[in-house]
């Protein structure tokens, strides 16, 4: 007959149902119960982040490491507690047991650095390398690879001869920065390299603090003929005279915490109401659908089928008053592109947000929206709506269109 599960395995079980309460519950009796095990403390630590109790989820946190050193976890979960408020300069230093966690691959596939000899494993560790090649890997998400990227004007001046690993649909991103890095999508194009470091390490390796945040991505444009092809579709398309808003309400199903970041296009009937408004869907993926069902006063323009790569993306957010969206790479590239954005934040944000900001130091045109507590998106709504109808063609530096 099968053990029932644990306190501290209910406290786990709770939390992924969103019955916070209930999980701290579980998590404080497991720690009275046996307070020298790890998982007792590491799981209240994790519920304890989502109630936004962050001081005491990282007080729990580093229990759990001295309980058990070697244990990847705790330490990374140490770390989104400790960059969320603010800690950076130790939150660096624990991003890096990111590494660690199973399931996360190296940097560098061993393959390739066999393939390039034992020199090539190195790690950057930030020092300059005038004469060789520098590999800096896209490592984690669109969104991450947008922010990130902001470090390579400075990687690039300790290492002249830089070449980024990304997927392909990043290609053009980085493909529109200054620079003219070199740019490969493929392990097997990669040249040899005296060195590598993932772009998400960068932050750390410059020992950002919140007053050193480099800029977004410098001079980040569309293509001009994509630019062009997309202005004389819009014009055609969208009545003119209109505040165009852009609108992307879900983020990849497959995200760990998408359950809590993404919502439905009839959560944002606000927008709906708004006189003088198109809406432009953005959105892509299976929540794309719901576009087909909407009805409001604001026509609605579905381009999510249009929209083939970033390159699309990027042209037309350049001709958009504003952009509304959850926390996905939209926010991002909107951000780095300068262009006026709220962004809708679940109750617990992911660490790059920060606590209790209406805004951002990384993209200085975002606005952000917070729930007040965990499911509850209509005050963040109503705020997004607050910041679109105040900053429209003011903020965007457009003229009305006649």
């Amino acid at each position: 007959m099968p053990m029932p599960p644990s306190d501290s395995d209910l406290c786990e079980i709770r939390r992924r149902d969103g019955r916070l309460d209930e999980a701290v519950a579980h998590g404080r009796r497991a720690v009275t119960i046996n307070p020298s095990d790890p998982a007792g403390w590491y799981n209240l630590g994790l519920v304890l982040y989502d109630r936004l109790d962050v001081a005491a989820s990282i007080a729990c946190e580093r229990r759990a490491v001295r309980l058990r050193p070697d244990w990847p976890g705790p330490h990374f979960e140490l770390a989104e507690g400790l960059l969320l408020s603010g800690q950076w300069e130790e939150g660096w230093r624990e991003y890096e047991w990111r590494w660690r966690l199973p399931g996360v691959p190296p940097t560098v596939p061993p393959a390739v650095l066999e393939r390039h000899g034992p020199t090539a494993a190195r790690s950057w560790d930030g020092r300059a390398i005038p004469d060789g090649t520098l590999l800096l890997v896209a490592d984690q998400g669109f969104g991450d690879t947008i922010q990130f990227a902001r470090y390579l004007p400075m990687a690039a001046a300790l290492c002249p001869n830089i070449v980024v690993a990304c997927s392909p649909e990043m290609r053009p991103v980085i493909r529109a920065l200054p620079g003219g890095h070199r740019i490969v999508t493929a392990w097997e194009e990669t040249p040899p390299f005296a060195a590598c470091a993932a772009l998400s390490s960068l932050p750390g390796l410059f020992a950002t603090r919140l007053d050193t945040i480099p800029p977004p991505l410098p001079g980040l444009r569309a293509e001009p003929e994509r630019a062009e092809r997309w202005t004389e579709r819009l014009d055609g398309l969208l009545p003119r005279g209109y505040r165009r808003v852009g609108l992307v309400w879900a983020g990849r199903p497959t995200h760990g915490n998408d359950r809590n970041r993404s919502l439905t296009l009839a959560r944002l009937a606000p927008f709906f109401a708004l006189e003088k408004t198109v809406l432009v869907s953005l959105q892509k993926g299976p929540a794309q659908a719901e576009a087909a069902r909407y009805y409001g006063t604001a026509p609605l323009v579905d381009l999510g089928p249009e929209l083939e790569n970033f390159a699309d993306t990027m042209a037309v957010l350049a001709l958009l008053d504003h952009v509304v969206c959850v926390d996905t790479a939209v926010a991002h590239l909107a951000g780095a592109m300068g262009r006026p954005t709220a962004v809708l934040l679940p109750y617990a944000p992911d660490w790059r947000w920060l606590l209790g900001r209406g805004g951002t130091p990384w993209y200085p045109t975002v606005t952000l929206h917070r729930q007040p507590a965990p499911g509850r998106w209509d005050e963040a709504i109503r705020g997004a709506v607050a910041a679109v109808t105040g900053n429209s063609l003011r903020a965007s530096g457009r003229t009305a269109r006649r």
